[in-house]
C-alpha cells in the first residue's frame, strides 16, 4: 500500500509549519551500531535515546521524516493504549501490567520534559476530556475512574458530572466527562522535527527519501538496501507501523492499515475559539469510534473522527467530517474548513501494541490510533532493551499479537463486517 512521496501531503501542521527542512538521500554504503527503518515517532524516539548513549545511529525514511501517521495525527498525548488495560491485565496479569502501566505515566512526563530539556517547541499544552454520549458511557467512566485509582495507582483523573460540562467544554452532546490532568495535547510535525534535530546534533544520520527495498542478516550483523545505497548495522529497528508492506510480511500480517480524517478550520474569532474550551484541554469521547477535536495555539478547531476499515479515505474529507463537527459544536455550523487530510493508522487485531524481537532485529508498531505516548514508552523498552536491559520488552512481548484472518484481500472486509457490530452499538 505504500506510496513514496517526496512532499508531506497538505495537512493543517505541514501547511503552518514554515519551511519543513530536507534531508539527502542516502547515496553511499554506511556502517553503524543500529540501523532503524522509518522517521515517524516510533524510530525517532528509539533513534534519539539510542545516539544519548552513545550509540552510532542511521534512520532511513522512504518518504519525509513523519510523513505519514507521526505528522498527521489529532495531536492528543493520551496516557494509555487503544486496547485500554483489561486486554494488557489479561494477558500479563495485574503486576506486571501494573509495570506497563507506569512505564506509560514515564512517557506522559517525559513528553512534557524532552522539548525542555533539548530546546524545541512543541505548542504543549496540558489537560484532556474524555466525554460520554450513552448514558452506559457515563458509567464506563467512572468504572475507568476508580479502576485507574484502585488497581493501578493513576490520580490525575477527575469526574466532571453533566451540570458542570459548560465550565470544561461548549457542547451540549455530552453527559459527562473524565478530566485527565496527566494527558496533553501538542503539534506531531513540531515535534518530529525537535526529535530529529536533537538526534542530528548528537550524531545520528538521518536519510529522506530512502527506501528499505530489502533487508538481510550479514555476519553478525543486519544490511538494508535502499535504491541508492545500503547501511550496515549490529542491530535493525523495523518501525514502518502501517507501512512495513513486503519489507517484513510477517510482521505486516499482523497490521491492518485503516483509514483516518480530519480537519481543521480558518482561524476563528479568539473569543470564540476560547469559548470551546474554556479550560484549553482536548477532548475525545469513549464511543468506539471517536471524535477527537481540540483547539490550536492559532484559534483552529482541529476535529478528526473517521475511519475506514477497508482503508479508503473519503474523496471530500471535509464534506465528510462537518456534520460531526456541527454535531458536537452547533455554534460553528458553517464554519470555513481550510486543511482536510487523512492517513492510515497501524491496527492490530486485539489493539495491543506489537513490540519485541528475534535476535537482533526489533520492531515497534501496532500503535492503532493511540500513538504518541505508546510510542514513547516502547522505544523506551525497545532502546533499554539494545543496551541491555530488557525487562520492559518482556512485558510486551507477553502480549499475543495474531495475523489477521482471510490473508490480503479478506482481512479488510472480514474486520470490517466485525467492527460494523460496535459502530451500531455507538448509537444505543
Amino acid at each position: 500500500m505504500f506510496k513514496q512521496s517526496a512532499q508531506h501531503i497538505g495537512t493543517y501542521y505541514a501547511g503552518t509549519y514554515g519551511q519543513i527542512p530536507l534531508r539527502p538521500r542516502l547515496q553511499e554504503s554506511l556502517d553503524c551500531d543500529v540501523v532503524i527503518v522509518g522517521a515517524g515517532f516510533s524510530g525517532l524516539h528509539t533513534g534519539l535515546r539510542l545516539t544519548l548513549a552513545g550509540k552510532k545511529v542511521v534512520i532511513l525514511e522512504a518518504s519525509r521524516l513523519a510523513w505519514a501517521a507521526s505528522g498527521r495525527n489529532g495531536g492528543q498525548a493520551l496516557p494509555g493504549w487503544s486496547c485500554d488495560m483489561p486486554p494488557l491485565e489479561k494477558a500479563l496479569g495485574l503486576e506486571r501490567a501494573k509495570r506497563l502501566w507506569d512505564s506509560m505515566t514515564w512517557a506522559a512526563d517525559e513528553m512534557r520534559e524532552l522539548p525542555l530539556r533539548h530546546g524545541f517547541d512543541i505548542d504543549y499544552r496540558t489537560g484532556a476530556l474524555y466525554t460520554a454520549v450513552l448514558p452506559r458511557r457515563v458509567r464506563q467512566l467512572q468504572e475507568s475512574l476508580e479502576e485507574a485509582e484502585q488497581k493501578y495507582g493513576y490520580r490525575q483523573l477527575s469526574f466532571i458530572a453533566k451540570e458542570e460540562l459548560p465550565e470544561w467544554i461548549a457542547s451540549p452532546r455530552y453527559l459527562a466527562a473524565l478530566h485527565d490532568a496527566g494527558a496533553a495535547h501538542l503539534n506531531p510535525l513540531k515535534l518530529a522535527q525537535g526529535l530529529a534535530a536533537t538526534i542530528e546534533a548528537h550524531g545520528g544520520r538521518i536519510f529522506e527519501q530512502s527506501k528499505a527495498a530489502r533487508w538481510e542478516e550479514s555476519g553478525d550483523g543486519y544490511r538494508v538496501h535502499t535504491e541508492h545505497g545500503e547501511v550496515r548495522g549490529d542491530v535493525l529497528v523495523l518501525a514502518c507501523n502501517a507501512y512495513v508492506d513486503d519489507l517484513d510480511r510477517g510482521l505486516a500480517k499482523r497490521l491492518l492499515p485503516v483509514g483516518s480524517y480530519q480537519v481543521a478550520t480558518a482561524p476563528l474569532d479568539p473569543q470564540l475559539a476560547q469559548s470551546l474550551f474554556p479550560k484549553g484541554t482536548c477532548a475525545i469521547d469513549n464511543q468506539f469510534v471517536p471524535d477527537y477535536f481540540r483547539v490550536t495555539p492559532d484559534n483552529r478547531l482541529l476535529f478528526g473522527g473517521g475511519c475506514t476499515y477497508l482503508g479508503g479515505i473519503p474523496e471530500d474529507v471535509p464534506a465528510a467530517t462537518r456534520p460531526y463537527l456541527e454535531r458536537v459544536f452547533p455554534q460553528l455550523r458553517g464554519v470555513q474548513i481550510d486543511y482536510g487530510w487523512g492517513g492510515h493508522i497501524d491496527c492490530t487485531m486485539h489493539r495491543t501494541p506489537d513490540v519485541g524481537r528475534e535476535g537482533q532485529k526489533y520492531w515497534l508498531q501496532g500503535f492503532s490510533g493511540h500513538g504518541i505516548l505508546p510510542t514513547l514508552a516502547a522505544a523506551r523498552a525497545v532502546s533499554d532493551a539494545i543496551l541491555g536491559e530488557d525487562e520492559l520488552l518482556n512485558l510486551y512481548q507477553g502480549l499475543d499479537n495474531p495475523r489477521f484472518p482471510g490473508g490480503d484481500l479478506l482481512a479488510a472486509p472480514i474486520e470490517a463486517v466485525g467492527k460494523a457490530w460496535y459502530r451500531l452499538r455507538d448509537l444505543f
